[in-house]
């Protein structure tokens, strides 16, 4: 992976900043909208979700950075574009964030041993990895669903060059998995994440104004979109009876079927240029 790829990849960043914000806007509106928003609709955009003009700005230049965003102007009007570089980063985000959720049946396994001389890349390795939704099982072993086994092989592919790496997949549980999982993932603060977007968002129903769908859905997916890398799919039947998974991806999809296809009409209403007086004649 190029330096350039690792910065619009942020895998590890959070949500609720108004760069995050920003990131999931442009992620899931501006692409069916046409991939470009004027200047002025950006900052309009912003303000729907209570964000300053000078703080979109300073977001709208750091998406610039990253490469996820390019200045370009169209007819004589300021505006930012979709760089087509980070589409394929953005497709690989709609695959977990939008994908059917599955429990984990079989498992894969990825073993690594570096030299010294790369405790960098290891400790990349592993932020990769807990950011992908693996668990830690010891130094050097990590577990996974098996259907993040192209992701864990690309990971290593990338970050793990002068590493003895080995990838086991389709492995069977044998054993207590229950008591596995609980030693491999941090369950208490995946529940969290889990009753957060529940209590946050459980009682949300469409508000009449187009503006207010529009940040209802764009806080709830930036929400969202953290949660399916910290549960990949952890089987219900090893994880406590009462485990919120199910219940907030059930909401997740209803607010999805009330409020996307709102929110990207809005979007693409507001990042439409301003007619300019005199412009043409």
């Amino acid at each position: 992976m190029t330096e350039a790829a690792a910065r619009r990849d942020d895998l590890e960043a959070s949500s609720g900043s108004a760069t995050a914000l920003l990131r999931t806007v442009v992620g899931n509106v501006l692409r069916p909208a046409g991939g470009w928003m004027s200047a002025a609709g950006a900052v309009r955009l912003m303000d729907a979700l209570d964000v300053p003009p000078a703080t979109a700005r300073s977001s709208l230049a750091r998406l610039c950075t990253r490469g996820v965003l390019r200045r370009e102007p169209r007819d004589g009007v300021a505006g930012y574009a979709l760089d087509e570089a980070a589409i394929p980063m953005l497709e690989s985000g709609d695959a977990r964030i939008f994908g059917e959720r599955s429990e984990a049946t079989a498992w894969c396994l990825l073993s690594f041993s570096f030299p010294e001389r790369s405790r960098g890349s290891r400790d990349r390795l592993r932020r990769r990895l807990s950011a992908l939704g693996c668990g830690s099982v010891a130094d050097g072993l990590w577990i996974a669903p098996a259907s993040l086994e192209d992701e864990l092989a690309a990971a290593a592919r990338e970050i793990a060059a002068e590493a003895e790496v080995v990838l086991f997949a389709d492995a069977s549980p044998r054993g207590d998995l229950a008591a596995g999982l609980a030693r491999w993932y941090d369950l208490p603060s995946i529940r969290r994440a889990h009753e957060s977007f529940l209590s946050r968002f459980g009682d949300a129903r469409p508000p009449a104004d187009d503006a207010q769908a529009f940040a209802l859905w764009m806080r709830a997916l930036d929400e969202w979109r953290v949660i399916p890398y910290r549960d990949p799919g952890l089987p219900g039947s090893a994880l406590d009876p009462d485990w919120p998974g199910d219940a907030s991806a059930a909401l997740f999809r209803r607010l999805r079927d009330e409020l996307e296809e709102r929110a990207i009409a809005y979007a693409a209403a507001v990042a439409a240029p301003e007619p300019a007086v005199g412009r043409a004649r």
